[in-house]
This record gives C-alpha cells, sequence and structure tokens, in this order.
C-alpha cells in the first residue's frame, strides 16, 4: 500500500479560466488566417464564405455543448476516449484512441506546426518551406519542416516539466491573442471600404468555383453540396480540438462544472471571432483577393490594406503567437488520452506512468516523435482533409452515445444535461454524417487513407487484447 501512495498523481491546478483559454487557445491556430482562401475557392462569395463559418460554428456549439453532459459524467483524465468507452466497448474506444494517436492529435499538431513556420518564414526567408536543406531520395526536407520540429520539440520539453508550465504559457499565449483577434476585427471595420463590401455583397448567394484569373465556374446542386464540403474540411480543421478540455479533466480543480463550462465559454468565444474575422476580411478584399492570397495567407492580405506595411508584420507574428500557443495547448492536452488507454491495457504501458512533476511524460515524447514524422510530409492540406473526416466521425459516435447512455444509466449523475437533447445532438449527427459521406463521395484520395487507418487499429486492439491475457494468465499462473 505504501509504495502505491508513494506514486506520482496528476495535480488539481487547472482553474475555469485555464480550461476556458485551452479550449480557445488549441482551436485558434493558424485555420483562420489561412482556410478563408481555400473556402473562396470553392464557394466563390461572400454570403458562402460567412455560411461556411456559422455552419462549423453551430456544429460546434452543438457538440461542446453535448458533451458537456458526458463531461460532468465522467470528470476524469482521457475525454473522449473514456466516452466512447462507457457508450459502447473498448474495441470503439481503442480505435478512438488509436485514431487520435495516429493522425488526429498528432496530424494536428503537424499542421500547426507546419503553419507557424509559414509564417515564420514571412519574417525570416530562410525558414521558407522552399529552402530545402538536404534530401534523402524522394524526401525533400526543408528549413519550414525542421523549424516545426524543433518547437514541437520545445513545447513537449517545456510540459513534461509539469501541468502548471503548460497552463501558465497556454493561458498567457490565448489571452494575447484573442485581444489581437479583436483587435485586428475592429480595425478591419474601421478600415472597411464601402465599394469592396458592396461588389462582394450584392451578388452573396451565387455559389461557384473562383479560379486564379477571376474566371468562375457554375456548380449544379450536387457538385455545390461537395463544394460546400470541401470547403468545411477548412473550417472544421480550424474549429476542432475545443474538446481538448475533456482530456485533462483529471487535472481541474473542479471537472464536473467547469469542464462544461470551459467547453460552452470557449467554442462560442472563438465561433463570435471566425465569423467576425471573416465578414471583416469581406470588406476591406475582393473575393478574388481573398481567393488568390499569396500562399492563402488571407489575414496578411487584409492587414496590409489595414495597417500598410508595418501590418503584415504585426500580423506575421500574432500567427506565430497564436500556432505557438494552439500547439502548446494540444501537445498538453493529448498524452493525457494514451495515459488512460495504457491504464486499461490498451497502450504501452510506459504511458500510463506518471513523472515526477505528475503529467505523463512517455506519451508526450512519444506523441512529439509521430507529429514530427508527419511534419516531414509538409503537406498541411493533406493533413487536413485526413483529419477532418476521421475526427467528426468520432465526433458523430460519441454524441450518439448521450442516448445510449441515457438508456443505459438513466439514473447516473448529471450535473449538467446536453443542451436541446434530444434535438440539437440529432441535428449534429446528421449534419456530420452527410459531411462524412460527401467527402467520401468528392475527395475519396484523401479520406479513405484516414478511413484505413482506423480499421487498422481492429488488429492491433486483438493483438494487444491477447497479449493482456497472457500476461494475466502468467500472473495467475505464479
Amino acid at each position: 500500500m505504501a509504495k502505491n501512495s508513494s506514486q506520482p498523481k496528476m495535480k488539481h491546478e487547472l482553474s475555469l479560466l485555464d480550461g476556458t483559454m485551452l479550449v480557445s487557445g488549441s482551436m485558434i491556430g493558424s485555420g483562420i488566417f489561412i482556410v478563408s482562401a481555400d473556402i473562396t475557392r470553392n464557394v466563390g462569395s461572400a454570403g458562402w464564405l460567412i455560411a461556411i463559418w456559422i455552419i462549423t460554428g453551430f456544429m460546434t456549439l452543438t457538440a461542446a455543448l453535448s458533451y458537456g453532459e458526458l463531461s460532468g459524467m465522467f470528470p476524469k483524465a482521457g475525454g473522449q476516449y473514456v466516452y466512447l468507452k462507457e457508450a459502447y466497448n473498448k474495441l470503439i474506444a481503442f480505435l478512438y484512441g488509436w485514431s487520435f494517436f495516429a493522425v488526429i492529435q498528432t496530424g494536428t499538431i503537424a499542421a500547426v506546426g507546419v503553419a507557424f513556420s509559414k509564417f515564420t518564414a514571412y519574417l525570416i526567408p530562410a525558414f521558407s518551406e522552399d529552402n530545402i536543406l538536404f534530401q534523402l531520395g524522394f524526401l525533400k526536407i526543408s528549413a519550414a519542416q525542421l523549424m516545426s520540429i524543433f518547437i514541437i520539440v520545445l513545447l513537449t520539453y517545456i510540459n513534461t516539466k509539469g501541468v502548471k508550465s503548460g497552463k501558465i504559457i497556454q493561458t498567457t499565449f490565448t489571452l494575447t491573442k484573442l485581444l489581437s483577434l479583436f483587435g485586428l476585427i475592429i480595425f478591419g471595420f474601421v478600415a472597411l471600404k464601402p465599394e469592396i463590401w458592396h461588389a462582394n455583397w450584392s451578388n452573396a448567394w451565387d455559389i461557384h468555383n473562383l479560379k486564379a484569373d477571376n474566371t468562375t465556374v457554375s456548380l449544379t446542386l450536387a457538385t455545390a453540396m461537395g463544394a460546400i464540403a470541401a470547403s468545411m474540411v477548412g473550417s472544421i480543421f480550424s474549429s476542432d480540438a475545443w474538446n481538448s478540455v475533456t482530456f485533462i479533466a483529471g487535472e481541474m480543480k473542479n471537472p464536473k462544472r467547469d469542464v462544461a463550462l470551459s467547453l460552452g465559454l470557449g467554442t462560442l468565444i472563438v465561433t463570435i471571432i471566425y465569423v467576425s474575422a471573416n465578414v471583416a476580411y469581406t470588406g476591406v478584399l475582393s473575393m478574388h483577393d481573398i481567393a488568390t492570397a499569396d500562399k492563402d495567407r488571407v489575414a496578411v492580405a487584409a492587414s496590409h490594406i489595414i495597417f500598410g506595411n508595418l501590418g503584415t508584420y504585426i500580423i506575421a507574428v500574432m500567427i506565430m503567437i497564436s500556432t505557438f500557443g494552439c500547439n502548446n495547448g494540444l501537445i498538453l492536452s493529448g498524452a493525457r488520452v494514451y495515459y488512460t488507454m495504457a491504464k486499461d491495457g490498451l497502450f504501452f504501458k510506459q504511458t500510463g506512468e506518471l513523472n515526477k512533476a505528475g503529467v505523463p511524460e512517455f506519451g508526450l515524447w512519444i506523441q512529439a516523435a509521430v507529429a514530427s514524422i508527419l511534419c516531414l510530409s509538409g503537406r498541411y492540406g493533406d493533413l487536413l482533409d485526413m483529419i477532418s473526416f476521421v475526427v467528426v466521425i468520432f465526433y458523430v459516435l460519441t454524441i450518439f452515445g448521450i442516448y445510449i447512455l441515457r438508456k443505459k444509466h438513466p439514473n447516473a449523475e448529471r450535473p449538467y444535461k446536453a443542451l436541446g437533447y434530444p434535438i440539437l445532438p440529432a441535428i449534429y449527427i446528421i449534419m456530420g454524417l452527410i459531411f462524412c459521406v460527401l467527402l467520401i463521395i468528392y475527395k475519396p484520395q484523401f479520406t479513405w487513407p484516414g478511413f484505413i487507418i482506423v480499421l487498422i487499429g481492429v488488429p492491433i486492439y486483438y493483438i494487444s487484447q491477447r497479449n493482456v491475457k497472457k500476461q494475466d494468465e502468467a500472473l495467475t499462473d505464479n
């Protein structure tokens, strides 16, 4: 007994503010500054650009408010993995945890790291993705990729020193970028150009593909649906990671109350910022300028109009702060899932151990290793497509789990109940399924690899369970 009591334990050091900053900070990375260019190329009009962000915001808020019920029922480390295990079984939970490790969390960390490098290169061209340092066969290694890996390793090291170190970075950087984004939006409206605004909104609901030469391609109903789904890949990625606070529930001071509140407050703040920022873009940039922004840096193009030459450097620094803080939140929270999986015998045993600072250090480092490997792909867009498809599948399964748990455990304590149940969660499930089906039809080259990664987890699960069974039998024999 003495041995167990002396083992390191997770520390309850995170407040409601810390949780809200983790939600907001993990959501706001690079997407809001970049992906509007691709959305505009797909849908071609101001109305549909804003509609994509509003639809995504509605889905995100609905999902977050639904998760509030689950977080109150299971206020412990692991979040979504735990919810899936309780609603379904260990296999479904493992497939989520495996996908989380293989592509969802690690892929997001890699994508945000690549984005950090893109904007660092705006200030220091030597770090450009075009600066190829060496080549290994077909693999080209750029300065941007090495910078991405360096940031991931640095933040991982900081987070091995304890949750307090991670939360200080998270809260500081998130508050900084929230204030900066509000400043950009306010000055954007002040600098609004009436002729550009009128041109953008005169045919706001004329959906079409917008080409680089300013020509348009009209869409049928079927291709318009595909364009909307393709557009939402970027907006969903930009709004993802809102569930990060559920992973670190075991380190919240009052998890039954504060996890749900953090989810609601954080996603609401970000949704307001995202929609407002895009409305501001349409007031200073033509749709063509948004669609053809250099390297998709829409925020840089907008800030150049708003602030002049100095503004582009200000926004680049702002985005570096944003992506740095975002990756800190992703890295901090991710390893807690592997920790809980290891406790269930479904992951490397070492990931279920805490270091002297009370954090799962081994889990942090293997997460960093996989994310660094993904950084070498250097393909920001490819990562978006794979992540968005897989993550929405598991969001749908988790929210459907609310219905299952209401049947399985009708009398369980629920400090917070899903808002609008059963209607709002059902709407999310339907929208999520439509999104996934449209991606399979219109972007199969990226969605199928993500789906295959999930399926690879099936044999891995049964192999791991067989090994656990053998270990249990050996202990029984002894």
